[in-house]
């Protein structure tokens, strides 16, 4: 370069010359293990699509909360009601707010379908309490509870709910 003229970059190189760069990166893609660890939490954010707070359902006023599926017999609402069904798995939510009862309903099911259980129990207490008003409509957005009804008095009455629910058997060869 010359100290008597100031040249800029842009006058040394010329533009006919330059070739655009092909690219040459590959993308690899995650870990098998860590996209089903993804796959997994993605699961679970969808599944607490089944409690919305803003789906309330048709609920009889008369006698005692229940609820039972469409493709269910009402024989087995009956059979829930004087305790056929007994509870393996009892879930408290005393003392929980609501999302983290949410969690814990959601964690139950889980357990549930874990260990192969058709019956659990759910304690939310007794009262007008956002729980015990919430917590039946959270169940009837499920879409593994097959029906529900207010608890025997030996499992709570009032302020608990039995819960039936479907699970898939695993196929044995």
């Amino acid at each position: 370069m010359n100290n008597n003229k100031t040249e800029s970059m842009a006058n040394w190189i010329k533009t006919d010359d330059i070739k655009v760069m092909i690219q040459d990166k590959v993308e690899l893609k995650k870990p098998k293990s860590v996209r089903i660890k993804q796959h997994l939490k993605l699961k679970e954010k969808q599944a607490e699509f089944y409690f919305s707070d803003g789906y309330v359902p048709h609920f009889s006023d008369e006698g005692p909360m229940r609820f039972c599926a469409e493709d269910v017999e009402k024989y087995e609402l009956k059979k829930l009601r004087r305790g056929d069904y007994p509870p393996e798995l009892i879930l408290d939510l005393h003392g929980l707010n609501q999302e983290d009862a949410k969690q814990e309903i959601l964690a139950l099911f889980k357990a549930c379908k874990k260990q192969q259980i058709h019956c659990c129990c759910i304690i939310h207490g007794i009262g007008t309490g956002v729980l015990k008003t919430r917590t039946p409509y959270w169940l009837a957005q499920h879409p593994d509870v097959l029906a529900f009804h207010q608890a025997p008095l030996e499992w709570g009455g009032q302020g608990a709910l039995l819960v039936l629910l479907d699970y898939v058997e695993p196929i044995e060869f």
